[in-house]
């Protein structure tokens, strides 16, 4: 007699804004189109979603029933049949309640859900849209009144630490069970055989010359299955899967991954999509993850809060590394110390046994606008403490708002530290860049540094042959990220750099390059049907995938006799044919570029390298077509 999971996400009642009633399924978010279009006058409020179920079938004496959200954003009062049963406060994390005696044959669920404006839960003040709604799953959990824990902090049950000591996997396998019953341990490997077992809810189990999860190359995972005995029967049963590896970071030389060099080369991602904003599916997350393996990014900082648990399991399976974090973000708020703790002893707990996971990150941007700073210095070090109390295999860290000095005292409490710097896009100068890290690393010579955030705004209708900073176009883009690429290249000892971001997102408060609502510094479209050329710049940097491709495919109307021709590949030598015609071969690196006359009329580009190919069209006019040119039409402005 183990658990069973009974989904409640069909047919849900919806009270929405302005007293509107509608039909609906979970996940689901009231915010899927106003949260998408600017003017940050999206609606926030409580909402309620109402839900009749019969009872599932359980023995009320050997049976206990719960209920489990995986996500609702950011408040949510849970009451069944009329009466309370669980109160949450965060937006992005699993919580449970037992409501065994709640239940009647017939039930009413209700759930008041709340994203306003307040000082106590987080994140009230980022560039990002906070969705309400109930945007992950829903379901009935009927397990043994003998059973692993699911009452602390929307855990498992189990937690598995791996050592490595002398190429022997040294498994920790700690069980918490509520009730009584023995535990029986089986670890199996990527086949489902078992190479290890044992008995009791603390042990320690030995895998010799244990196969590492060796990040993108190899990322092998063993599974850990914990049984609950009871009178030689099993009444409950947990398990999770977890990778064998070691890492460090060292400040002179960066990150390393089972003994070797690893600088971490990544992406940030939000979740949202349009019209959906955070109620996405499993398909969505797996369209996410093959664009962000396609270029070949090695580590992904999950922004700017816990995500879905089945994409850190895509990271776990394909071996990404993660950064993880909770929102606590732009704005100390004292009324808001404990939900910080609270949303990071989640993010932990329900996070543990992930191998991707690498490091925790306490905070993003927190003195943009903080005026208590003692109080925010204290509960840094709160968080900071409470990080390597639940977790001491990891690192912490935290990502500094471009305007806080080195000096800054906040920079120097976790483990490692990271900045969100836009030099060469809020601020002229790209070469700010060197002379930013040059001096950090000279004055903080045993600081592990990263970049958390780099990046600027690109729309694939906006181009320039003379492009600039601030014009929104994928040539600046370009311009920009290829210097960005070539400095780290510079500066391998920097433990983490990461892009912001892979995918446009929606930023209620933003009006910028023409769409308002909108952060268009993703390397792809936030419908992720357009990959912008920097993304192909990132994929010659890093990925192994033979490809070609032909930059300014969507800038057709030229309006010069000559003009430039980008090619950006990972072979050594490409050709580029004009008009059926080979024009030139160029070896090189990464990047080719060519200058091309432009006749009358249309002019067709190919461009080899063996057997891959790209082409595009361009086309000679007498004027520059105004299409191609950011129209303000008012002062365009960041969130801030």
């Amino acid at each position: 007699m183990t658990r069973a999971y009974i989904s409640l996400n069909g047919e849900w009642t919806f009270h929405g804004p302005n007293g509107s009633v509608e039909q609906v399924n979970i996940p689901h978010t009231w915010n899927g189109k106003d949260g998408q279009d600017g003017g940050n006058d999206y609606w926030r409020g409580t909402c309620t979603y109402e839900k009749n179920f019969r009872q599932p079938e359980f023995d009320s004496e050997k049976q206990r029933v719960y209920l489990e959200f995986q996500g609702v954003n950011s408040t949510a009062d849970v009451e069944i049949n009329g009466n309370l049963a669980v109160h949450h406060d965060g937006g992005y994390s699993t919580f449970r309640a037992d409501i065994t005696e709640m239940l009647q044959e017939e039930n009413r669920l209700t759930v008041r859900v709340d994203n306003s404006t307040n000082d106590r839960v987080y994140p009230q003040k980022a560039d990002f849209t906070f969705y309400g709604g109930i945007y992950r799953d829903v379901a009935l959990i009927v397990v043994s009144q003998n059973h692993f824990d699911l009452d602390y902090f929307g855990g498992k049950g189990i937690k598995i630490t791996p050592k490595l000591e002398k190429g022997c996997g040294k498994i920790h396998v700690e069980t918490f069970v509520t009730g009584t019953g023995t535990v029986e341990i089986s670890l199996l490997d990527a086949k489902g055989n078992q190479v290890a077992s044992g008995e009791g809810q603390d042990i320690i189990l030995d895998i010799p010359n244990a196969h590492l999860w060796n990040g993108l190359e190899d990322p092998y995972l063993y599974r850990a299955v914990a049984r609950l005995v009871k009178s030689g029967e099993v009444v409950d049963q947990v398990e999770d899967h977890f990778g064998v590896r070691v890492f460090e970071v060292d400040p002179k030389k960066g990150f390393f991954l089972n003994g070797r060099s690893y600088p971490l080369r990544g992406v940030c991602r939000h979740q949202d999509r349009p019209g959906i904003g955070n109620a996405i599916s499993q398909a969505i997350h797996e369209e996410d993850m093959a664009l962000i393996r396609e270029i070949g990014a090695n580590t992904i900082r999950l922004a700017h809060y816990q995500h879905d648990q089945y994409f850190y399991d895509l990271c776990d399976k394909y071996g990404l590394i993660v950064w993880a974090e909770i929102p606590y973000i732009s704005e100390h708020m004292p009324s808001g110390r404990e939900n910080t703790i609270s949303q990071m002893t989640e993010l932990i707990v329900q996070n543990y046994n992930h191998p991707s996971i690498v490091c925790w990150g306490v905070s993003n941007e927190i003195t943009i606008s903080t005026k208590n700073k003692r109080d925010m210095l204290d509960n840094h070090r709160a968080l900071n403490d409470l990080c390597h109390r639940l977790d001491p295999t990891r690192f912490t860290t935290l990502a500094c708002y471009a305007m806080c000095g080195p000096f800054n005292r906040s920079a120097h409490i976790t483990d490692v530290v990271s900045w969100n710097l836009y030099l060469g896009w809020y601020v002229p100068g790209l070469w700010l860049n060197d002379m930013w890290v040059k001096f950090f690393h000279t004055v903080y010579p045993n600081r592990c540094l990263g970049f958390s955030e780099y990046g600027c705004e690109a729309m694939p209708n906006l181009h320039a042959s003379h492009p600039r900073r601030g014009d929104h176009t994928e040539e600046y883009q370009c311009v920009y990220h290829e210097y960005m690429l070539r400095f780290f290249d510079r500066n391998p000892w920097m433990w983490g750099t990461h892009v912001w971001n892979m995918f446009d997102f929606a930023a209620d408060a933003r009006d910028q390059g023409g769409e308002p609502g909108m952060n268009h510094k993703g390397l792809v479209t936030f419908d992720r049907k357009t990959r912008k050329d920097s993304f192909y710049a990132y994929k010659a940097w890093w990925s192994k995938e033979p490809f070609v491709h032909l930059c300014g495919k969507r800038y057709v109307d030229r309006p010069e006799s000559e003009t430039m021709v980008k090619v950006y590949s990972n072979q050594p030598s490409v050709s580029l044919y004009v008009n059926g015609k080979l024009f030139s071969e160029q070896r090189g690196d990464k990047v080719f570029t060519f200058r091309i006359p432009l006749g009358e009329g249309e002019t067709r580009l190919e461009v080899h390298s063996g057997e891959l190919t790209d082409s595009a069209v361009l086309r000679r006019v007498d004027e520059p077509n105004p299409a191609y040119t950011l129209v303000k039409h008012k002062k365009s402005q960041n969130w801030v």
